[in-house]
């Protein structure tokens, strides 16, 4: 059904490419619950999660089962931000019910128009029409944001911005995430397979 062979591929490197994806992708489930949960836009921290690993589980089975297509699929974090830091705010500020109901109701509706758009071509049109250059800035820019709330996660953005009292020795945290990171450099540079 995959065409594993005919994609000069084994069963064993499929494996071993789903947990490489499943491990890289994972900090998701980590960063979406602090986002959107009781901390962030103030929703259920074990709704978010349950909902979150439903939805990504679900959405990759079904690209593989009904595309064949090899990709994993999960919230965007770019969206997700989106909602949690203006949205949920937003909707506070205007009285408009408790904020983040309010916002993840607008959340369905933009969908619905969103898939009746794609349904009759019109998303495809503006998508042809954003500009390359455009697209990749866009890529780049949520990648910055990634790396800085990893950053700010691990407890390295206080070092880098010369806060006070910001000490490696006894940042253990931040020694976690660097050691991980030189394990990942290091297993890169030895070109090893799912580094």
């Amino acid at each position: 059904m995959f065409e594993i062979k005919h994609r000069n591929s084994t069963v064993g490197r499929e494996v071993l490419g789903g947990v490489t994806t499943f491990m890289a992708m994972s900090y998701i489930i980590f960063v979406q619950v602090g986002l959107l949960g009781g901390k962030g836009a103030g929703m259920d921290d074990g709704g978010v999660l349950i909902a979150l690993c439903l939805a990504s589980g679900a959405a990759s089975i079904l690209m593989g089962l009904l595309a064949n297509y090899p990709i994993a699929l999960a919230p965007g974090m770019g969206e997700n931000f989106f909602f949690a830091l203006t949205m949920v705010p937003v909707m506070a500020a205007w009285g408009v019910g408790v904020g983040w109901q309010m916002a993840l109701a607008l959340t369905v509706l933009v969908g619905v128009l969103f898939l009746m758009l794609s349904v009759v071509g019109f998303r495809s049109y503006v998508l042809n029409a954003i500009p390359d250059a455009l697209k990749s800035g866009i890529a780049a820019g949520i990648g910055l944001l990634i790396a800085r709330v990893g950053l700010d996660n691990a407890n390295l953005v206080p070092m880098f911005m010369g806060a006070k009292g910001a000490s490696l020795a006894e940042n253990q945290v931040a020694w976690v995430a660097m050691i991980g990171l030189a394990v990942t450099l290091g297993l890169l540079a030895a070109r090893i397979r799912g580094a």
